[in-house]
Protein backbone atom coordinates (compact mmCIF):
# COMPACT_ATOMS: atom_id res chain seq x y z
CA UNK A 1 0.00 0.00 0.00
CA UNK A 2 1.16 3.22 -0.78
CA UNK A 3 2.00 6.02 1.77
CA UNK A 4 0.23 9.76 1.72
CA UNK A 5 1.75 12.42 -0.36
CA UNK A 6 4.43 14.25 1.82
CA UNK A 7 3.60 17.86 1.91
CA UNK A 8 5.84 20.57 3.22
CA UNK A 9 7.92 18.73 5.25
CA UNK A 10 11.27 18.68 4.89
CA UNK A 11 12.88 15.05 3.31
CA UNK A 12 16.97 14.67 3.55
CA UNK A 13 18.04 12.41 0.85
CA UNK A 14 21.58 10.29 1.48
CA UNK A 15 24.62 10.91 -0.78
CA UNK A 16 24.51 8.00 -2.03
CA UNK A 17 21.19 8.73 -3.60
CA UNK A 18 23.06 10.69 -6.49
CA UNK A 19 23.11 7.23 -8.15
CA UNK A 20 19.25 6.91 -8.09
CA UNK A 21 18.77 6.78 -11.99
CA UNK A 22 17.52 10.49 -13.22
CA UNK A 23 13.76 11.71 -12.89
CA UNK A 24 12.17 13.07 -16.37
CA UNK A 25 10.32 15.76 -15.65
CA UNK A 26 8.33 17.02 -19.03
CA UNK A 27 7.68 20.52 -19.31
CA UNK A 28 10.30 23.32 -17.97
CA UNK A 29 7.34 25.67 -16.70
CA UNK A 30 7.48 27.11 -13.54
CA UNK A 31 6.20 23.68 -11.87
CA UNK A 32 8.72 21.54 -13.91
CA UNK A 33 11.69 24.02 -13.10
CA UNK A 34 10.49 24.17 -9.49
CA UNK A 35 9.82 20.34 -9.13
CA UNK A 36 13.97 20.32 -10.41
CA UNK A 37 14.97 22.62 -8.15
CA UNK A 38 13.81 21.07 -4.87
CA UNK A 39 15.04 17.52 -6.88
CA UNK A 40 18.47 19.13 -6.70
CA UNK A 41 18.46 20.60 -3.28
CA UNK A 42 18.34 16.80 -2.43
CA UNK A 43 20.34 15.32 -4.64
CA UNK A 44 18.33 13.41 -6.59
CA UNK A 45 19.28 13.41 -10.93
CA UNK A 46 16.82 14.89 -12.78
CA UNK A 47 16.59 15.80 -16.90
CA UNK A 48 13.81 18.00 -18.03
CA UNK A 49 12.56 17.37 -21.35
CA UNK A 50 10.91 20.94 -22.76
CA UNK A 51 8.73 20.46 -26.08
CA UNK A 52 9.66 25.07 -26.51
CA UNK A 53 13.20 26.55 -27.33
CA UNK A 54 13.25 27.72 -23.36
CA UNK A 55 11.85 27.74 -20.47
CA UNK A 56 8.49 29.66 -18.69
CA UNK A 57 5.55 27.42 -20.30
CA UNK A 58 2.64 30.07 -20.19
CA UNK A 59 5.31 32.62 -18.65
CA UNK A 60 6.80 33.72 -21.70
CA UNK A 61 8.11 37.33 -22.95
CA UNK A 62 8.96 37.98 -26.17
CA UNK A 63 10.72 41.46 -27.85
CA UNK A 64 9.34 43.23 -30.54
CA UNK A 65 9.99 46.35 -32.03
CA UNK A 66 12.41 47.46 -29.09
CA UNK A 67 8.62 45.89 -26.64
CA UNK A 68 8.60 43.53 -23.91
CA UNK A 69 5.33 42.14 -24.57
CA UNK A 70 4.53 39.46 -22.17
CA UNK A 71 2.04 36.64 -23.59
CA UNK A 72 -1.07 37.77 -22.48
CA UNK A 73 -1.52 40.36 -19.58
CA UNK A 74 0.24 38.48 -16.44
CA UNK A 75 1.31 40.33 -13.24
CA UNK A 76 3.66 38.63 -10.04
CA UNK A 77 1.97 39.76 -6.73
CA UNK A 78 4.99 39.98 -4.45
CA UNK A 79 2.49 39.00 -1.71
CA UNK A 80 3.17 35.10 -2.83
CA UNK A 81 3.88 32.94 -0.17
CA UNK A 82 6.00 30.29 -2.40
CA UNK A 83 7.19 33.00 -4.53
CA UNK A 84 8.63 35.08 -1.03
CA UNK A 85 10.55 31.48 -0.92
CA UNK A 86 11.99 30.81 -3.93
CA UNK A 87 12.60 33.51 -6.19
CA UNK A 88 15.11 36.40 -5.36
CA UNK A 89 12.84 39.50 -5.67
CA UNK A 90 15.60 41.93 -5.84
CA UNK A 91 17.23 40.07 -8.22
CA UNK A 92 14.45 40.42 -10.54
CA UNK A 93 14.24 44.02 -10.67
CA UNK A 94 10.28 44.43 -9.63
CA UNK A 95 8.27 47.57 -11.40
CA UNK A 96 4.84 48.20 -9.50
CA UNK A 97 1.76 49.01 -10.47
CA UNK A 98 -0.32 51.69 -8.07
CA UNK A 99 -2.22 49.58 -5.58
CA UNK A 100 -5.71 50.59 -6.84
CA UNK A 101 -7.80 50.86 -9.63
CA UNK A 102 -9.82 53.81 -11.79
CA UNK A 103 -12.90 52.41 -12.70
CA UNK A 104 -15.26 53.66 -16.14
CA UNK A 105 -18.62 54.21 -14.79
CA UNK A 106 -20.36 55.04 -17.81
CA UNK A 107 -19.26 58.66 -18.14
CA UNK A 108 -15.97 59.17 -16.24
CA UNK A 109 -13.74 57.01 -14.32
CA UNK A 110 -14.01 56.72 -10.18
CA UNK A 111 -10.93 55.76 -8.10
CA UNK A 112 -10.56 53.39 -5.23
CA UNK A 113 -6.95 53.38 -3.70
CA UNK A 114 -5.24 51.72 -1.67
CA UNK A 115 -5.07 54.39 1.57
CA UNK A 116 -1.52 53.07 2.58
CA UNK A 117 -0.55 54.46 -0.67
CA UNK A 118 -2.73 57.23 -1.13
CA UNK A 119 -5.10 58.24 1.65
CA UNK A 120 -6.51 61.32 0.62
CA UNK A 121 -8.01 59.72 -2.48
CA UNK A 122 -8.75 56.53 -0.25
CA UNK A 123 -10.96 59.48 1.65
CA UNK A 124 -12.79 61.23 -0.99
CA UNK A 125 -13.25 57.94 -3.11
CA UNK A 126 -15.74 57.32 -0.13
CA UNK A 127 -18.06 58.99 -1.65
CA UNK A 128 -17.84 58.16 -5.47
CA UNK A 129 -20.41 56.28 -7.41
CA UNK A 130 -18.57 52.49 -7.44
CA UNK A 131 -20.39 51.68 -4.33
CA UNK A 132 -21.87 53.45 -1.04
CA UNK A 133 -19.66 54.39 2.03
CA UNK A 134 -20.11 50.84 3.70
CA UNK A 135 -18.96 48.91 0.84
CA UNK A 136 -15.68 51.10 1.38
CA UNK A 137 -15.43 50.08 4.94
CA UNK A 138 -16.54 46.48 4.05
CA UNK A 139 -13.20 46.49 2.13
CA UNK A 140 -10.66 47.08 4.84
CA UNK A 141 -13.02 44.81 7.36
CA UNK A 142 -12.47 41.55 4.59
CA UNK A 143 -8.57 42.40 4.39
CA UNK A 144 -7.87 42.68 7.93
CA UNK A 145 -10.28 39.55 8.79
CA UNK A 146 -8.41 37.61 5.84
CA UNK A 147 -5.01 39.12 7.08
CA UNK A 148 -5.90 37.38 10.33
CA UNK A 149 -6.72 33.80 9.16
CA UNK A 150 -3.86 31.13 8.62
CA UNK A 151 -3.35 30.94 4.87
CA UNK A 152 -4.24 27.41 5.03
CA UNK A 153 -7.60 27.80 6.96
CA UNK A 154 -8.53 30.13 3.65
CA UNK A 155 -8.42 27.08 1.81
CA UNK A 156 -10.31 25.17 4.50
CA UNK A 157 -13.40 27.20 4.38
CA UNK A 158 -16.40 26.36 2.49
CA UNK A 159 -16.75 26.89 -0.60
CA UNK A 160 -19.40 28.81 -2.73
CA UNK A 161 -19.31 30.57 -5.95
CA UNK A 162 -17.76 34.25 -4.88
CA UNK A 163 -20.48 36.09 -6.13
CA UNK A 164 -22.21 34.63 -3.08
CA UNK A 165 -19.85 34.97 -1.07
CA UNK A 166 -19.19 38.59 -1.92
CA UNK A 167 -23.21 39.47 -1.50
CA UNK A 168 -24.06 37.25 1.67
CA UNK A 169 -20.72 36.56 3.46
CA UNK A 170 -18.88 39.66 3.10
CA UNK A 171 -22.16 41.78 2.28
CA UNK A 172 -21.04 44.18 -0.64
CA UNK A 173 -23.90 45.78 -1.93
CA UNK A 174 -24.75 45.15 -5.60
CA UNK A 175 -23.75 48.21 -7.28
CA UNK A 176 -20.04 47.35 -5.45
CA UNK A 177 -20.06 43.96 -7.05
CA UNK A 178 -20.62 44.94 -10.71
CA UNK A 179 -18.56 48.12 -10.32
CA UNK A 180 -15.36 46.91 -8.77
CA UNK A 181 -15.43 43.18 -7.95
CA UNK A 182 -16.89 42.21 -11.35
CA UNK A 183 -14.14 43.28 -13.31
CA UNK A 184 -11.41 43.63 -11.29
CA UNK A 185 -11.45 39.75 -10.13
CA UNK A 186 -13.28 39.08 -13.03
CA UNK A 187 -9.84 39.38 -15.23
CA UNK A 188 -8.44 37.94 -12.35
CA UNK A 189 -10.69 34.75 -12.56
CA UNK A 190 -10.90 35.40 -16.81
CA UNK A 191 -15.19 35.09 -15.99
CA UNK A 192 -17.02 37.58 -14.82
CA UNK A 193 -19.90 35.90 -13.55
CA UNK A 194 -18.17 35.27 -10.09
CA UNK A 195 -18.57 31.51 -10.44
CA UNK A 196 -14.91 30.91 -8.91
CA UNK A 197 -14.36 29.35 -6.10
CA UNK A 198 -14.26 31.64 -2.73
CA UNK A 199 -11.19 30.34 -1.61
CA UNK A 200 -9.14 31.59 -4.09
CA UNK A 201 -11.14 34.91 -4.31
CA UNK A 202 -9.97 34.77 0.00
CA UNK A 203 -6.61 33.78 -1.19
CA UNK A 204 -5.63 36.30 -4.06
CA UNK A 205 -7.78 39.14 -2.05
CA UNK A 206 -5.27 38.73 0.56
CA UNK A 207 -2.14 38.60 -1.44
CA UNK A 208 -3.72 41.86 -3.11
CA UNK A 209 -3.55 43.31 -0.05
CA UNK A 210 -0.52 42.58 1.78
CA UNK A 211 1.49 43.03 -1.47
CA UNK A 212 1.54 45.58 -4.48
CA UNK A 213 1.50 43.90 -8.00
CA UNK A 214 4.50 44.34 -10.23
CA UNK A 215 6.57 42.70 -13.02
CA UNK A 216 9.91 41.81 -13.94
CA UNK A 217 12.42 44.73 -15.80
CA UNK A 218 13.10 42.02 -17.99
CA UNK A 219 9.59 40.60 -18.43
CA UNK A 220 7.79 38.02 -16.75
CA UNK A 221 9.68 35.48 -18.59
CA UNK A 222 13.00 36.48 -16.27
CA UNK A 223 10.69 34.34 -13.11
CA UNK A 224 10.95 31.26 -14.69
CA UNK A 225 14.68 32.38 -16.25
CA UNK A 226 15.99 32.83 -12.30
CA UNK A 227 15.08 29.59 -11.55
CA UNK A 228 16.47 27.50 -14.34
CA UNK A 229 19.99 29.37 -13.88
CA UNK A 230 19.89 27.57 -10.45
CA UNK A 231 19.57 23.84 -12.55
CA UNK A 232 22.83 22.06 -13.25
CA UNK A 233 24.30 22.91 -16.67
CA UNK A 234 22.67 20.78 -19.34
CA UNK A 235 19.71 19.71 -17.21
CA UNK A 236 17.00 20.53 -19.81
CA UNK A 237 16.83 19.57 -23.06
CA UNK A 238 15.10 21.96 -25.75
CA UNK A 239 12.75 21.27 -28.33
CA UNK A 240 12.70 17.32 -27.20
CA UNK A 241 8.49 17.33 -27.21
CA UNK A 242 6.79 13.74 -25.60
CA UNK A 243 4.16 12.47 -27.35
CA UNK A 244 3.63 9.20 -25.77
CA UNK A 245 4.39 7.85 -22.16
CA UNK A 246 4.37 4.03 -23.01
CA UNK A 247 5.49 2.31 -19.20
CA UNK A 248 8.56 3.88 -17.89
CA UNK A 249 9.17 5.16 -21.58
CA UNK A 250 9.11 8.23 -23.20
CA UNK A 251 8.52 8.63 -26.93
CA UNK A 252 9.39 11.88 -28.55
CA UNK A 253 8.81 13.68 -31.74
CA UNK A 254 11.44 12.67 -33.33
CA UNK A 255 11.48 9.22 -32.71
CA UNK A 256 13.87 9.06 -29.73
CA UNK A 257 13.33 7.33 -26.36
CA UNK A 258 14.11 8.16 -23.07
CA UNK A 259 13.45 5.87 -19.73
CA UNK A 260 13.42 6.90 -16.34
CA UNK A 261 12.28 4.81 -13.33
CA UNK A 262 10.61 8.43 -12.26
CA UNK A 263 8.51 10.43 -14.56
CA UNK A 264 6.89 13.71 -13.46
CA UNK A 265 4.17 15.32 -16.30
CA UNK A 266 4.65 18.83 -15.63
CA UNK A 267 2.82 20.40 -18.68
CA UNK A 268 -0.16 21.97 -19.31
CA UNK A 269 -3.39 20.23 -17.50
CA UNK A 270 -4.63 19.23 -21.27
CA UNK A 271 -1.68 17.97 -22.59
CA UNK A 272 -0.87 16.15 -19.03
CA UNK A 273 -4.51 14.43 -19.17
CA UNK A 274 -3.08 13.35 -23.03
CA UNK A 275 -0.02 12.07 -21.76
CA UNK A 276 -1.71 10.28 -18.58
CA UNK A 277 -4.75 8.79 -20.53
CA UNK A 278 -7.03 7.88 -17.81
CA UNK A 279 -5.23 8.58 -14.79
CA UNK A 280 -6.06 12.36 -15.36
CA UNK A 281 -9.46 14.29 -16.47
CA UNK A 282 -9.85 16.43 -19.00
CA UNK A 283 -9.56 19.99 -18.21
CA UNK A 284 -12.42 23.05 -18.67
CA UNK A 285 -9.89 26.15 -19.49
CA UNK A 286 -10.60 29.99 -19.42
CA UNK A 287 -9.47 31.80 -21.93
CA UNK A 288 -8.31 35.33 -22.49
CA UNK A 289 -7.27 37.92 -25.09
CA UNK A 290 -4.43 40.56 -24.99
CA UNK A 291 -4.07 43.40 -27.15
CA UNK A 292 -0.63 45.45 -26.84
CA UNK A 293 -0.91 49.10 -27.95
CA UNK A 294 2.32 51.63 -28.61
CA UNK A 295 1.57 55.50 -28.39
CA UNK A 296 3.94 58.09 -27.72
CA UNK A 297 1.42 60.38 -25.30
CA UNK A 298 0.20 58.25 -22.71
CA UNK A 299 -3.72 58.83 -21.80
CA UNK A 300 -2.92 58.04 -18.20
CA UNK A 301 -0.63 59.63 -15.89
CA UNK A 302 0.32 56.45 -13.73
CA UNK A 303 0.50 52.52 -13.87
CA UNK A 304 -2.57 52.11 -12.09
CA UNK A 305 -5.51 49.76 -13.46
CA UNK A 306 -8.17 50.91 -15.80
CA UNK A 307 -11.33 49.21 -15.67
CA UNK A 308 -14.79 49.06 -17.19
CA UNK A 309 -17.23 48.98 -14.32
CA UNK A 310 -20.21 48.78 -17.30
CA UNK A 311 -19.65 45.71 -18.19
CA UNK A 312 -20.50 46.63 -22.51
CA UNK A 313 -16.75 45.88 -22.86
CA UNK A 314 -15.23 44.26 -25.19
CA UNK A 315 -12.20 45.02 -23.02
CA UNK A 316 -12.52 44.54 -19.57
CA UNK A 317 -9.37 46.61 -18.60
CA UNK A 318 -6.44 48.64 -19.60
CA UNK A 319 -2.71 49.63 -17.96
CA UNK A 320 -0.21 51.39 -19.00
CA UNK A 321 3.13 48.67 -18.61
CA UNK A 322 5.87 51.08 -19.50
CA UNK A 323 4.59 53.33 -16.78
CA UNK A 324 5.27 50.69 -14.21
CA UNK A 325 8.22 49.23 -15.75
CA UNK A 326 9.51 51.59 -18.61
CA UNK A 327 12.22 48.86 -19.77
CA UNK A 328 8.98 47.44 -21.53
CA UNK A 329 9.41 50.04 -24.11
CA UNK A 330 11.34 52.20 -26.25
CA UNK A 331 12.12 55.70 -25.05
CA UNK A 332 9.23 58.27 -26.01
CA UNK A 333 7.04 55.08 -25.88
CA UNK A 334 4.47 54.06 -24.01
CA UNK A 335 3.30 50.21 -23.73
CA UNK A 336 -0.30 49.46 -23.39
CA UNK A 337 -2.09 46.14 -22.66
CA UNK A 338 -5.66 46.03 -23.06
CA UNK A 339 -7.21 42.97 -21.49
CA UNK A 340 -9.92 41.11 -22.99
CA UNK A 341 -11.79 38.19 -20.97
CA UNK A 342 -12.17 34.97 -22.70
CA UNK A 343 -11.34 34.77 -26.97
CA UNK A 344 -13.68 36.58 -29.50
CA UNK A 345 -14.57 35.07 -32.66
CA UNK A 346 -13.58 38.29 -34.82
CA UNK A 347 -11.22 38.93 -36.97
CA UNK A 348 -8.29 41.15 -35.38
CA UNK A 349 -9.34 44.30 -37.65
CA UNK A 350 -12.96 43.68 -36.16
CA UNK A 351 -12.01 43.30 -32.45
CA UNK A 352 -9.33 46.34 -33.24
CA UNK A 353 -12.10 48.37 -34.54
CA UNK A 354 -14.80 47.56 -31.16
CA UNK A 355 -11.67 48.41 -28.67
CA UNK A 356 -11.05 51.65 -30.44
CA UNK A 357 -14.41 52.46 -30.18
CA UNK A 358 -14.61 51.72 -26.44
CA UNK A 359 -11.58 54.01 -25.65
CA UNK A 360 -12.59 56.52 -27.49
CA UNK A 361 -15.16 57.81 -25.41
CA UNK A 362 -12.56 56.94 -22.59
CA UNK A 363 -9.40 58.61 -23.33
CA UNK A 364 -10.91 60.81 -26.62
CA UNK A 365 -10.03 60.97 -29.91
CA UNK A 366 -6.25 60.26 -29.93
CA UNK A 367 -6.78 56.73 -29.67
CA UNK A 368 -7.05 56.54 -33.66
CA UNK A 369 -3.35 57.25 -33.41
CA UNK A 370 -2.22 54.07 -31.23
CA UNK A 371 -0.05 51.53 -33.25
CA UNK A 372 -1.23 47.96 -32.74
CA UNK A 373 1.66 45.77 -31.78
CA UNK A 374 0.15 42.22 -31.34
CA UNK A 375 -3.24 40.78 -30.30
CA UNK A 376 -2.53 37.28 -28.06
CA UNK A 377 -5.02 34.83 -28.00
CA UNK A 378 -4.90 32.37 -25.16
CA UNK A 379 -7.68 29.90 -25.43
CA UNK A 380 -6.32 27.97 -22.11
CA UNK A 381 -4.97 30.78 -19.80
CA UNK A 382 -6.46 29.28 -16.34
CA UNK A 383 -7.61 26.00 -15.44
CA UNK A 384 -11.61 26.61 -15.14
CA UNK A 385 -11.99 27.22 -10.92
CA UNK A 386 -15.83 27.43 -10.55
CA UNK A 387 -17.23 26.68 -7.07
CA UNK A 388 -16.62 22.80 -6.70
CA UNK A 389 -13.12 22.21 -8.32
CA UNK A 390 -10.74 23.35 -5.39
CA UNK A 391 -12.67 20.86 -3.14
CA UNK A 392 -9.95 20.06 -2.20
CA UNK A 393 -7.50 22.78 -2.91
CA UNK A 394 -4.91 20.22 -3.41
CA UNK A 395 -4.99 17.39 -5.84
CA UNK A 396 -3.10 14.47 -5.58
CA UNK A 397 -0.04 14.40 -8.06
CA UNK A 398 0.85 10.51 -7.35
CA UNK A 399 -1.24 8.81 -10.48
CA UNK A 400 0.45 5.49 -9.95
CA UNK A 401 4.33 4.33 -9.00
CA UNK A 402 7.20 6.05 -10.96
CA UNK A 403 4.39 8.46 -12.16
CA UNK A 404 3.79 12.33 -11.09
CA UNK A 405 2.27 14.95 -12.41
CA UNK A 406 2.57 18.69 -11.13
CA UNK A 407 1.14 21.93 -12.41
CA UNK A 408 -1.38 25.17 -11.52
CA UNK A 409 -4.01 22.48 -12.66
CA UNK A 410 -3.34 20.27 -9.34
CA UNK A 411 -3.28 23.44 -6.59
CA UNK A 412 -4.49 26.41 -8.07
CA UNK A 413 -4.51 28.69 -11.05
CA UNK A 414 -1.92 31.10 -9.96
CA UNK A 415 2.00 31.77 -10.31
CA UNK A 416 2.34 30.81 -7.11
CA UNK A 417 -0.17 27.40 -7.32
CA UNK A 418 2.47 26.33 -10.52
CA UNK A 419 5.58 26.94 -8.06
CA UNK A 420 4.10 24.71 -4.85
CA UNK A 421 2.66 21.98 -6.86
CA UNK A 422 5.76 21.46 -7.77
CA UNK A 423 7.43 21.56 -4.48
CA UNK A 424 4.70 19.33 -3.67
CA UNK A 425 5.76 16.60 -6.43
CA UNK A 426 9.28 16.51 -5.64
CA UNK A 427 8.66 15.86 -2.14
CA UNK A 428 6.34 12.95 -2.53
CA UNK A 429 8.55 11.77 -5.36
CA UNK A 430 11.58 11.82 -2.81
CA UNK A 431 9.34 10.00 -0.44
CA UNK A 432 8.61 7.46 -2.36
CA UNK A 433 12.19 6.95 -3.72
CA UNK A 434 13.04 6.87 0.08
CA UNK A 435 10.18 4.30 1.06
CA UNK A 436 9.72 2.12 -1.64
CA UNK A 437 12.98 1.10 -3.46
CA UNK A 438 11.51 -0.96 -6.05
CA UNK A 439 11.08 2.86 -7.95
CA UNK A 440 14.55 3.34 -7.81
CA UNK A 441 15.66 -0.37 -9.30
CA UNK A 442 12.92 -0.16 -11.98
CA UNK A 443 11.06 -3.68 -10.45
CA UNK A 444 7.81 -1.42 -8.82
Amino acid sequence: MWAPEAGGVSITVKAASMATPKVAIIGAGLAGLCCARRLFQCGIPFEILEASDAVGGRVRTDRVDGFLLDRGFQIYLTAYPEGRRVLDLEALNLRYFSRGAKIWTGRRFEEVRDPREAPLTAMLSLFNQVGGVLDKFRIADLAWHLSRTPLLELWRQPERPTRDFLRWNARFSEKMIQRLFEPFFGGVFLERELVTSSRLFAYLFRMFAEGPGAVPAGGMQAIPEQIAAGLPARSIRFESRVVAIDGQELQLADGSTVSAPVIVIAVDGSEAARLAGSLLPELAWRGSTTVYYATEQAPMTEPILHLDGTGTGPVNSVVALSLAAPEYAPPGQTLLSAAVIGVPEEKDEELDRKIRAQFREWFGPSVANWRRLRIDRIRQALPDQSAGRLDPWQRPVRLRPGLYVCGDHRDQGSIDGAMTSGFRTAQTVMHDLAEFPAIVSGKQ
